[in-house]
């Protein structure tokens, strides 16, 4: 067993919870209950996991939506600070084995800024994670400039979690099957790194970096189409490099959620082994399953053990 850092690993704090039910409110009331309990553990069941999985380090993020969800602006931005207080509460009890994401209030692009340097610089976590939207507003909006100005600037990963699309896609329409974890989030968040990219966010701050999970939501397999079709000969979007310039560069993805070998190979192929992170997607996904999948997955043994923690240490400045 190859020892692991894991990163999309999720926890909530009591003040969150009421956020955070509606994304489970058509669960069975068993599931919502487990889920609630692991959430809001940070001792026997989370590290009991973690340990099945071989993973030595998780990094915490904040389960969604959490504040982006909140229309006043003036409490977005108290729970964001207290919720991060709080995680800093619970990595100081176990440093050993936890290090943090950043909640922002991304309703105000100064105080989101700020939050995130008091994060990384203060409670020393290791970027932030973003679920998403918040109240519709997508992370290329250009209010949010000052944001990414100082994410430029600090040059710490910008995480970016799935969340419900402002509203539901037509063509999922009477196939409920297709919601949310299943398909929508893929293209929801797929398409959200490339409004990024689209608006040049990336050419105006080339040291901003966003991170992915799920193995990249489709992009690595794309990379030739979105090239060929954003050319002069097709239609110019006046990017100053290529489309999979960018995803090759300012894009790092994880692998939570996927435990398989053909989109491993093809971010590998991609993106190359050095830009991917292993992920378990806790506790929507298990811990275990994906451990147990990097460890026996056929690949050279330099790849994995990138994969499961050097890559986190050089990328994040983490310690398994």
């Amino acid at each position: 067993m190859v020892k692991k850092i894991a990163l999309e690993e999720h926890f909530l704090c009591p003040e969150f919870i009421d956020y955070w039910n509606p994304t489970v409110a058509g669960m069975p009331a068993a599931k919502r209950e487990n889920l609630l309990n692991r959430n809001t553990d940070f001792g026997e069941m989370r590290l009991a996991s973690m340990d099945a999985a071989g993973i030595s380090r998780a990094v915490l993020g904040l389960a969604g939506p959490g504040v982006q969800q909140e229309s006043d602006v003036a409490t977005a931005i108290r729970n964001a600070k207290s919720g991060n207080d709080f995680l800093a509460k619970e990595i100081q009890k176990r440093p050993d084995r936890y290090s943090g994401f950043a909640h922002l209030p991304m309703q105000d692009a100064k105080a989101a800024a700020n939050e995130l340097e008091r994060c990384v610089k203060d409670l020393k976590f290791c970027g932030a994670m973003i679920n998403g939207h918040t109240l519709g507003q997508y992370l290329d909006h250009p209010s949010l400039e000052p944001f990414w100005e100082r994410a430029n600037a600090l040059n710490t990963l910008i995480y970016i979690h799935p969340t419900d699309p402002v509203s539901a896609a037509p063509v999922l329409e009477g196939h409920p099957g297709l919601r949310r974890a299943t398909w929508e989030w893929t293209f929801e968040t797929g398409s959200h790194a490339l409004r990024l990219i689209f608006a040049g966010v990336f050419d105006r701050f080339p040291k901003a970096r966003v991170g992915l999970g799920h193995m990249g939501e489709t992009l690595p397999y794309l990379l030739w189409r979105f090239d060929s079709r954003t050319g002069p000969e097709f239609y110019d979007v006046g990017l100053k490099k290529p489309v999979s310039h960018y995803i090759k560069t300012n894009i790092e993805i994880t692998t939570s959620g996927m435990c398989s070998a053909e989109p491993l190979n093809c971010a590998i192929a991609a993106l190359g082994a050095d830009r991917i992170m292993f992920g378990a997607d806790y506790p929507f996904e298990k811990a275990e399953e994906a451990g147990h999948w990097l460890d026996t997955e056929k690949i050279d043994e330099a790849v994995r053990t990138d994969i499961a923690y050097k890559n986190a240490e050089r990328l994040l400045g983490l310690k398994a």
